[in-house]
């Protein structure tokens, strides 16, 4: 059942509107009945003003008119036609304890060396700065700026790496389809490829890479001859 609004206003409508059982506008209204009782009774919600729910779209006329003639029904309030979607609150600006707030600075300085896709307003809502003192950082004018040194906002607790992961990656997905919109071609690796005949690309390897040479014939012949001019001589025998 859907949640009413304002429950003991609309039980004290429904009371003195309709013929409704105390059963019945307890159930609807999720009250006592010993409650709605003393509602009419007066004892209970004294000054209380009755909130039509038909005009506020809860309940329909055939509904009460349903209910009035069986004292066993229980009467359904109306489901609003968006009920299914789920509506995110909105986020409070991040609170940083006094403790950590003189990390910002560094953690400022890590993102922009790190992460320079990051823009300034990501940045102040991750780890709750102000812009005001993320260009202080960039253009190295911020008062202590001699002893800032690059810090992981993880390490010092100022957000968790899951809140970094997302934002980084959000500013990349930015940053690339920026890129593509503009025109602008990454720079690929360049790499030595073979096309065979199937023409799917292979990478060649140093081997296939070097240049082939003619194969020579090898011949009993030849083993021989090479063998026959290490012999020595026989002018050679005689001098010996």
């Amino acid at each position: 059942m859907a949640e009413i609004l304002m429950p003991k206003a609309t039980s004290v409508w429904l009371i003195d509107n309709t013929s409704l059982t105390f059963g019945q506008i307890a159930a609807f209204c999720e009250l006592h009945p010993l409650e709605v009782k003393g509602i009419a009774d007066g004892d209970v919600a004294q000054g209380v003003r009755g909130l039509d729910p038909i005009s506020g779209g809860q309940l329909t006329r055939d509904e009460i008119a349903k209910a009035e003639g069986d004292s066993d029904y229980r009467m359904v309030a109306v489901v609003p036609k968006h009920a299914d979607k789920v509506y995110q609150k909105r986020k409070s600006p991040r609170y940083t304890p006094v403790s950590r707030r003189q990390n910002r600075p560094d953690s400022i300085a890590w993102l922009v060396r790190n992460h320079p896709e990051v823009s300034d307003a990501q940045i102040s809502k991750l780890i709750g700065t102000t812009k005001p003192t993320i260009m202080s950082v960039r253009d190295r004018s911020h008062w202590n700026a001699s002893q800032i040194k690059p810090v992981d906002p993880v390490s010092v607790g100022l957000c968790t790496q899951i809140d970094l992961d997302a934002v980084v990656q959000k500013a990349a997905e930015k940053k690339r389809k920026a890129d593509e919109k503009a025109g602008i071609i990454p720079d690929a690796v360049e790499t030595d490829v073979l096309a065979p005949a199937d023409g799917e690309p292979v990478a060649k390897t140093a081997t296939e890479a070097a240049p082939e040479l003619p194969a020579k014939e090898v011949s009993a012949e030849s083993v021989f001859s090479a063998f026959s001019d290490l012999a020595p001589k026989a002018d050679d025998a005689d001098d010996a």
